[in-house]
């Protein structure tokens, strides 16, 4: 049975209930403590808050959580409400900061060594949700439809770690969620600031989403604002063929210099040769730029990556000893081919005979190439 007291205060100074409850103190990795315990899930939204995606005023992002989604909550609550024995095995995973404490119990001498028996001792704070020890890194649907349904209580299976981290926090939530149906788009925006070990293909997504974040929510990016995400749902560029293009690049073209595999990459350098280029194509094609992909197909996936591949060729060519283009020098490579691009109007002719109205071009790989080659082969037509 849960108990309450209030010896104990809040972070504004106020005294505050506790819950005890009885928990398991697990052992895992290196020193790492997980922790499992019993609650009615009618309290948890008292100990615990979702931590919604948003940035502020000046782009930082906060929270990690994606919005309820209404037609799971019905289904679950529907569920929970039946006469049928509902059962929710599956544990509700909560972070919480360092307001909640384990008080180790009496040790059992045939009880494993990486497992303790004892008490966690949870603050209930009356202030805003924000103030709450916990915030919910899985299970928020569930706790959303226990929290709405017609019930007196449910209880629920709680495995509950302890940060201060957001950082922390965020990692976990990727790392929980990387086998279901979370939005890419989502898993992206969160990576920049992600820490600690994350599966290998995530970690090689790492570094361009750290490089999308900057060209899109820095004020001196040529693409500020223009790439759509969660954050910033109304961009006319998908997130994934912005991180397409940066991914060809330091495979094998111009930002791959700038990788320094010993020691941290150079992101800076990548940066400004980013916002050279996308600067220089921004001034050249002033008719095709920031439109949404059906006016504009310089916009669209297939613009976006092909030109990235332009941007190496350019930058192999014109790289000066410390791996740099400026914005003049990407343009005028691009005025001399921008006659034949047929951005937002006319007839692409492709070399393998194909021809193509503007926006009949897809995000298709084929259609993708034939854009390339033809826009490489153009480039080398006029003397570079």
């Amino acid at each position: 049975m849960t108990r309450t007291r209030s010896d104990g205060r809040s972070r504004a100074g106020e005294p505050v209930k506790q819950l005890r409850l009885p928990a398991l103190r697990i052992r895992q990795g290196r020193g790492r403590d997980l922790y499992s315990f019993a609650i009615d899930g009618k309290l948890v939204p008292q100990i615990a808050t979702v931590s919604r995606i948003r940035r502020d005023e000046k782009t930082r992002l906060h929270g990690y959580q994606r919005p309820e989604v209404l037609n799971h909550v019905a289904a679950i609550r529907r569920y929970i409400e039946t006469d049928d024995s509902p059962l929710l095995p599956n544990a509700i995973v909560i972070a919480f900061d360092d307001r909640v404490r384990f008080e180790a119990g009496a040790a059992d001498p045939g009880s494993p060594e990486y497992v303790q028996s004892g008490t966690l001792v949870i603050p209930v704070t009356d202030g805003p949700e924000h103030d709450r020890p916990g915030f919910i890194v899985d299970g928020q649907q569930r706790c959303a439809a226990i929290r709405d349904a017609r019930i007196e209580q449910f209880p629920v299976t709680i495995s509950a770690f302890i940060t201060n981290e957001t950082a922390d926090q965020r990692s976990q939530f990727i790392l929980v969620n990387s086998t279901k149906a979370l939005p890419k788009g989502l898993i992206h925006e969160l990576l920049p600031g992600a820490s600690g070990a994350l599966p290998v293909p995530l970690r090689v997504r790492q570094l361009p989403a750290t490089l999308l974040e900057r060209l899109n929510f820095e004020t001196g990016s040529p693409l500020h604002r223009m790439i759509q995400t969660p954050t910033n749902p109304t961009g006319h560029i998908k997130d994934n063929s912005v991180l397409r293009m940066l991914e060809n690049s330091l495979s094998d073209g111009a930002l791959y210099r700038f990788r320094n595999d010993e020691a941290l990459p150079y992101t800076g350098q990548m940066f400004t040769l980013l916002c050279s280029f996308w600067a220089g194509v921004r001034d050249v094609f002033p008719d095709a730029w920031n439109k949404p992909p059906r006016k504009s197909r310089l916009m669209h996936g297939a613009g976006i990556i092909s030109m990235g591949y332009l941007m190496d060729a350019i930058a192999h060519a014109r790289q000066d000893d410390e791996g740099m283009v400026d914005k003049d020098e990407f343009a005028a490579d691009l005025k001399a081919i921008a006659d034949d691009c047929c951005w937002t109007e006319g007839v692409w002719t492709f070399s393998d005979g194909v021809t193509r109205r503007w926006n009949d071009i897809q995000n298709t790989p084929r259609d993708i190439q034939r854009v390339t080659d033809f826009l490489l082969s153009r480039y080398r037509a006029v003397g570079r």
